[in-house]
C-alpha cells in the first residue's frame, strides 16, 4: 500500500471509531461466512486489481479445481467496504490489506492466523523474506497475513547537482547529509532538499532509527517524550531551520518531477514508485543526473544504512470463509518468486522474498543488479515496522500535525513531544480499557 497522500485526520478519527465498536461488538456477531461453493472470492485494491487477473490465467491452469473471481476496490472506499463486510458477515476469501490495517482487523477478529501453515510449508520459511516486512504482518504473536508487495523509503538525489557542490556520494550519516546539504546551498540551491511537512513518514522513518519505541507499556501510551524521539525530532526541524528545506506542502509543488530535473531542489524522500515515474517524466537521457540512496543513519551509529518505514500490501484470511484451504493455495502461489518476478514487470512494485530479487528474468537480467532499485533492496535489509496497535493511523496523523506545528511556530523538541505523549495518551484510552478488560477476565 502506498501512503504517499496521507488520509486527513477527521477521517482516520471516524474510522478508528467505527472500528473500536466493531470490535466491541465483534463476540455478539454470528454468520456463515463465505460460500462454500462458486468461485474464491478475492478483493484487491488500485493497480493490483487489474494486474491479477493476468497472473491467474496460470494459476488456473495449475488448479483446475479453483475458480478465483477478483473484485477491484478503489484504495479510497476500501477500508471501509472492508469494515461494512465484517460487520454484515460479509467478507471476502482473501484479500489485499494495507500494512498498516493489520492490527485493526487482527483485533476485530476477522483474519485467519497463518503460522502453522506457514510452519508446514517449506516454500514459505520467514528466513527468505525482508524481516522488517514480515513483522508487520505479526500482530501479538500471530502470523496473519503474507507479504504480497513492499514499500520503503529512501533518498532519490541528483548525482549530478551533488559532484558539481563537490560532494562525491551520498551521505551515510546524519553529520554527512548536513554537510552535503550545507554544500548544496553554497552552490547555490535555496532549499536542497524537498521535505513535504503533511507528510508523516520522513519524521516516521528518522524515529525509528533511535533505540526507544514509540508506545510504550505494550501500546497503552505513548513514548515520544523519549530521548530517541526528541532527537530524531530535533534532527528534522533542524531541515527547516536551518533552510535545507522549505515549509511546503505537496500541494505547493506544481510538479515534483519536474522541479527536480530543474534543479529546484536536489533531494527528496520518497518510494519504489517514483524510479518509473522519474523514467518517463525526465526520459533515458537524464537517468545519469539522479539516483536513490539508503536512507543516512545516526552519527556513531551501527545501523548501516539507516532505518526506514516497512510498508506494502499482504494477503489475508478472513476467519469467516469456508475456503480458507483454498485461500492459502493461492496466496502461497502468487508467493512464488516466479510469480512475484512477473508481478513486479507488470506493476513495478517490488517483491518482498530475497530469492525473487536474485532470479534472473527472460533477458539474464536480475532485479538486485540495477542500482536504482538495489538502494531499496538495501534499505529494506534496514525497516522496522510501526507500533502495531490499530490506532496507529490516526497517532501518525496527530504527529504529522504537531510537527507541522513545530515547524511554523519554531517549537522546542520537548514541547512538541510532550503535547503529541498527551494526544496520543487520549487516543489509546480505549485501548487501555480494552486490555485491562481482557486482563481480569
Amino acid at each position: 500500500m502506498r501512503d504517499a497522500s496521507p488520509r486527513p485526520a477527521a477521517l482516520a478519527r471516524r474510522r478508528l471509531l467505527q472500528a473500536g465498536a466493531l470490535a466491541l461488538a465483534a463476540p455478539a456477531l454470528q454468520g456463515c461466512g463465505s460460500a462454500s461453493s462458486g468461485p474464491l472470492r478475492f478483493w484487491a485494491m488500485g493497480r493490483e486489481a487489474d494486474v491479477v487477473g493476468t497472473l491467474l490465467d496460470d494459476f488456473h491452469r495449475a488448479h483446475p479445481q479453483i475458480r478465483v473471481r477478483v473484485d477491484a476496490l478503489p484504495w479510497s472506499a476500501a477500508h471501509e467496504k472492508l469494515l461494512t463486510a465484517f460487520a454484515g458477515d460479509a467478507t471476502p476469501d482473501i484479500a489485499q490489506l494495507g500494512n498498516s490495517w493489520l492490527p485493526e482487523f487482527g483485533a476485530l477478529g476477522a483474519l485467519a492466523p497463518l503460522n502453522a501453515w506457514v510452519a508446514a510449508t517449506p516454500a514459505l520459511q520467514p528466513a527468505d523474506w525482508f524481516d522488517g516486512i514480515w513483522q508487520t504482518n505479526v500482530v501479538d504473536g500471530q502470523l496473519l497475513g503474507l507479504p504480497w508487495y513492499v514499500d520503503t523509503r529512501l533518498l532519490f538525489y541528483r548525482r549530478d547537482l551533488l559532484a558539481r557542490a563537490g560532494v562525491a556520494a551520498a551521505p551515510a550519516t546524519w553529520a554527512g547529509w548536513t554537510a552535503a546539504l550545507d554544500a548544496l546551498q553554497a552552490s547555490g540551491i535555496a532549499h536542497p532538499l524537498l521535505l513535504p511537512i503533511n507528510e508523516f513518514e520522513p519524521l516516521l522513518a528518522l524515529a525509528l532509527q533511535q533505540g526507544d519505541p514509540l508506545l510504550r507499556d505494550g501500546g497503552r501510551y505513548g513514548n515520544f517524550r523519549s530521548a530517541g524521539f526528541q532527537r530524531a525530532l530535533a534532527f528534522y526541524l533542524q531541515f527547516f531551520r536551518s533552510g535545507h528545506a522549505a515549509a511546503v506542502g505537496n500541494s505547493q509543488i506544481a510538479n515534483l518531477w519536474q522541479e527536480f530535473g530543474r534543479g529546484s531542489f536536489a533531494a527528496f524522500i520518497s518510494g519504489p514508485w517514483n524510479i518509473g515515474e522519474l523514467d518517463r517524466r525526465l526520459g533515458p537521457g537524464r537517468r545519469a543526473d539522479w539516483t536513490t540512496a539508503p536512507l543516512p543513519a545516526p552519527d556513531n551509529s551501527a545501523q548501516r544504512p539507516g532505518a526506514s518505514t516497512a510498508g506494502g500490501a499482504s494477503l489475508v484470511v478472513f476467519r469467516r470463509s469456508q475456503r480458507q484451504d483454498q485461500a492459502r493455495t493461492l496466496i502461497a502461489w502468487l508467493a512464488q518468486p516466479a510469480v512475484q518476478q512477473r508481478f513486479h514487470a507488470l506493476t513495478g512494485n517490488l517483491p518482498p522474498r530475497r530469492s525473487t530479487w536474485q532470479r534472473a528474468d527472460a533477458a539474464g537480467q536480475r532485479l538486485i543488479d540495477e542500482p536504482r532499485t538495489r538502494a531499496f533492496a538495501t534499505q529494506l535489509e534496514q525497516v522496522r515496522p510501526a507500533p502495531a496497535v490499530p490506532e496507529w493511523e490516526r497517532i501518525a496523523q496527530e504527529m504529522q500535525l504537531l510537527a507541522q506545528r513545530a515547524v511554523a511556530q519554531g517549537l522546542a523538541p520537548l514541547a512538541m513531544a510532550t503535547a503529541l505523549d498527551a494526544r496520543v495518551d487520549r487516543i489509546l484510552e480505549k485501548r487501555r480499557w480494552m486490555l485491562a478488560r481482557k486482563a481480569a477476565a
